[in-house]
């Protein structure tokens, strides 16, 4: 896991897809849940791909695959508990074991 602070002086952390089925609807909606607690935007970034960690629509559009490396990404300081719960849920794969 690779940790960076970027121009901006945003904070970005990289997670890895780690589940069977990769980033499905399923845990979209709980990151979106997660995310919508910041005080500022959460970002999740694939390459150039950009999307607002609260919209579940946006975070299918990442078509994130088992293997697929992401950051996720927070505006303020002030977010790090909430970045430190979306860690850790991708570090589970999502509590998902492959079966559902």
């Amino acid at each position: 896991m690779k940790s960076k602070l970027n121009t901006r002086l945003n904070i970005q952390i990289e997670v890895v897809i780690q589940n069977a089925l990769g980033l499905h609807a399923r845990p979209a909606v709980t990151i979106a849940k997660i995310a919508q607690d910041a005080d500022k935007a959460i970002w999740l970034v694939q390459g150039e791909h950009k999307v607002d960690a609260s919209s579940v629509i946006e975070i299918l559009t990442l078509n994130a695959k088992t293997g697929t490396q992401l950051f996720i990404e927070i505006e303020s300081e002030n977010d790090q508990g909430i970045l430190d719960q979306l860690v850790d849920f991708f570090q589970s794969g999502f509590g998902e074991n492959g079966d559902s």
